[in-house]
């Protein structure tokens, strides 16, 4: 399959959006909400998504993998915010104008500090040597996931940087009806971008393991590829999330052949998430994660707990990723 687009800018809608001045369904204190016109969106038809590959948007947080200390190493997104007092400057000036074309933003003191170790992501534009915001007013960006990191120990507890291997969720090789959880080599997803998710993250709409066994995995952006995706169009879009057993998704992003990214999220149409059962807890899976890959002294680190804790189901097949469960929940 060829090398898909990673998730380095805020990408955007399928459809033009609007605002209505009404609470958010998505994020909670949200007085607004944008929603999607019937409108197919210029940069869509600009990259030819009609011929464009359709993948499932998964509800979760993004991650991404590159170099850090000259090893690889998985990175967490971090977007840098305007201050206070900025954010108000530039929310007046959105409501007076209906638009944040224009808006000036001084670099050196709009924005919150980030971590020596913050990098912008790589589609971020810059000006004067200064990455720039996007029209939301962030500036999209990574920090290094380091080991023991206990503000990102979710994101910490899926990769091995003893080993240097992450668990990922991605289709079988041999059979794309399957799921697995596999132990992969962290070079082998060098500069790609992946969604963590899991117990502890996004509310868990996906099911995945307990309080007492916290489950999280990383799935590659885009592997999961939409089998039967509908036409471009409002109406099609709209009644193939509502009654196609496929369409019990987040949303989809389409992989344009010229790398862009566009996509379409349940919340555009107007549509609840999550609505029922999901289409990723009808596929089942399989584990194959090797104890004997690891040393003793990796395992014995409490962050690695949930490998050694799946290296016990490595080999056994669940009828879905809810129903993976340890010893001492049954």
């Amino acid at each position: 399959m060829r090398r898909l687009g990673s998730v380095q800018h805020k990408i955007p809608c399928v459809f033009l959006t609007r605002v209505e001045q009404e609470p958010s369904s998505k994020r909670d204190r949200q007085q607004f909400q944008v929603v999607a016109t019937e409108n197919v969106n210029p940069v869509a038809l600009e990259s030819n998504i009609d011929c464009a590959l359709a993948t499932e948007k998964l509800d979760g947080t993004c991650c991404y993998v590159t170099t850090y200390n000259g090893e690889p190493n998985l990175w967490a997104r971090l977007d840098r915010k305007p201050t206070k007092q900025a954010e108000k400057r530039f929310k007046k000036y959105q409501y007076s104008q209906k638009t944040c074309k224009g808006f000036t933003w001084n670099m050196e003191e709009d924005f919150r500090a980030v971590p020596d170790s913050w990098i912008p992501a790589h589609r971020v534009r810059h000006e004067n040597g200064h990455p720039v915001p996007e029209d939301h007013g962030h500036i999209p960006g990574w920090v290094p996931v380091e080991k023991n990191n206990k503000q990102y120990c979710w994101h910490a507890s899926v990769v091995n940087y003893d080993t240097g291997l992450a668990l990922v969720l991605r289709p079988h090789p041999e059979d794309e009806g399957l799921l697995e959880i596999a132990s992969v080599p962290l070079s082998e997803l060098l500069e790609q971008t992946l969604e963590l998710i899991g117990t502890n993250i996004n509310g868990n709409p996906y099911g995945l393991g307990s309080k007492k066994h916290p489950v999280h995995v990383l799935v590659p952006h885009g592997i999961l590829q939409v089998r039967n995706a509908p036409p471009v169009e409002y109406q099609q879009l709209h009644s193939w999330f509502q009654e196609s057993h496929e369409g019990c998704v987040e949303g989809i992003v389409w992989h344009c052949n010229d790398g862009t990214l566009i996509k379409v999220h349940r919340h555009h149409l107007g549509l609840k998430w999550p609505d029922g059962d999901t289409f990723l807890n009808s596929r089942p899976v399989v584990v194959h994660v090797d104890r004997r890959a690891y040393g003793p002294e990796s395992l014995s680190d409490s962050h690695n707990d949930l490998f050694s804790t799946l290296s016990s189901l490595s080999g056994q097949l669940f009828h879905s990723i809810r129903d993976i469960q340890f010893q001492a929940d049954l």
